[in-house]
C-alpha cells in the first residue's frame, strides 16, 4: 500500500498534463515514448535478470525523449523552448551515453555474462528487507516503473509549460538559462575532479575542489539544473490558469516544484548520497572525518572539528 501511494502525486500530476490542452499534445506523445523505452530498456530485462540497474539506461535517455517530444510538437520555436529541449537533451545524453558504458563494463546485455547489480540497487534491496517486502520480482518492476512514471509526469512539466508559454526570451528566462549552464558546467567540473583524483592514485577520499566544500557537488549541480528549469517555466503557469480548470492548473502547479522535490529525495536520500556514503564508509577509513567536517549536499565551508562533533 506504501507503495501505491507512493506513486499517487505522479500519477495525479500525469493526468494532468494528459488533460491540459496546452500540454496533451507532447504529453501524450511522451507517455508512448517512455513506456516503450522503459519497457525495452529496464521492465523486460530486469524481470529476466531481478536487476534494477537497466533503468539507469532507461532513465536518461527518457530525459532525452523529453527534449525531442517538445521540439517536435512546438507549432512554433521559441527561444525559450529551444532552450529547454536542448536542457534535457544534454542532460538526457550525458548520462545516458555514461550507461551504455557501464552496459559494456558489466555486459548487462550480453548473453551468458554474469550481471552485476550496481551499488546503489545493492543498497535499495537492504530497503526492501527493511520494510518488508517479499516479492524480489515486484520490488524490481516498481522501482522501475515509479522512474518511467516520474518521467512521464512531473520531470516533464518544466519542459511542456515552458513550451506551452509561447513566451520571448525574458531577463527572467535569461537568468534561469544561465543558472542551467553554470550548474551544468559546475557538475561536469566535480565530475573531472573527481576523475583526477581517482586517475592520480591518490588513496582515500576526494576532498579537493568543489568536494573541499560539499560531500555530493556533482549531485547538488545536478539539482540545480532542474530547480533553474522550474524558474524557466514558471511565467507560463499563469496563462494556463485560464485555459483549463482550478483542479489541472494546481496540479500542474505542484508537479512543477515536485520535480525540483522528487530530484532533491532521489539525489540524497534515494539512489544518491545516502547509499554512496555507505560504501564510502566501508571503503575508506577517512570518510567518517570527512562526513564531519563537510557538508553532504548543500556546498559550505569546512568545519572544524568542534563544528563537527555537533
Amino acid at each position: 500500500m506504501r507503495r501505491v501511494w507512493s506513486m499517487l502525486p505522479f500519477v495525479l500530476v500525469g493526468v494532468a498534463l494528459l488533460l491540459a490542452p496546452a500540454t496533451a499534445g507532447p504529453a501524450w506523445w511522451n507517455l508512448v515514448a517512455q513506456v516503450v523505452l522503459f519497457t525495452l530498456a529496464a521492465a523486460v530485462p530486469g524481470y529476466l535478470t531481478r536487476h534494477v540497474s537497466y533503468v539507469d539506461v532507461a532513465w536518461p535517455w527518457g530525459l532525452v525523449a523529453i527534449g525531442l517530444v517538445t521540439l517536435l510538437t512546438a507549432d512554433r520555436l521559441s527561444v525559450p523552448l529551444v532552450a529547454v529541449a536542448l536542457a534535457y537533451l544534454a542532460m538526457g545524453a550525458r548520462m545516458g551515453l555514461w550507461s551504455l558504458v557501464l552496459t559494456v563494463r558489466h555486459g548487462w546485455w550480453t548473453p551468458g555474462s554474469p550481471k552485476i547489480e550496481l551499488p546503489r540497487y545493492q543498497y535499495q534491496r537492504r530497503r526492501w528487507e527493511r520494510q518488508g517486502f517479499r516479492s524480489e520480482t515486484w520490488s524490481v518492476q516498481y522501482e522501475i516503473w515509479l522512474q518511467g512514471l516520474a518521467n512521464a509526469s512531473v520531470l516533464a512539466v518544466p519542459a511542456f509549460l515552458v513550451a506551452a508559454g509561447e513566451r520571448p526570451l525574458s531577463v527572467w528566462s535569461s537568468a534561469a538559462l544561465a543558472l542551467w549552464a553554470a550548474s551544468y558546467v559546475l557538475e561536469s567540473v566535480a565530475d573531472r575532479q573527481k576523475q583526477r583524483f581517482a586517475a592520480g592514485g591518490t588513496r582515500g577520499t576526494c576532498d579537493r575542489g568543489l568536494w573541499r566544500y560539499s560531500r555530493h557537488p556533482n549531485y547538488f549541480f545536478q539539482w540545480m539544473q532542474w530547480n533553474a528549469l522550474v524558474l524557466l517555466a514558471l511565467p507560463s503557469l499563469p496563462a494556463r490558469f485560464h485555459d483549463t480548470t482550478p483542479l489541472v492548473w494546481a496540479l500542474l502547479t505542484l508537479g512543477l516544484f515536485f520535480a525540483s522535490w522528487t530530484l532533491y529525495v532521489t539525489l540524497t536520500k534515494h539512489t544518491g548520497a545516502r547509499p554512496a556514503e555507505h560504501y564510502s564508509l566501508r571503503k575508506r577509513p577517512d570518510y567518517a572525518l570527512y562526513q564531519a567536517r563537510t557538508n553532504m549536499f548543500f556546498p559550505g565551508p569546512v568545519k572544524t572539528a568542534r563544528q563537527g562533533a555537533r
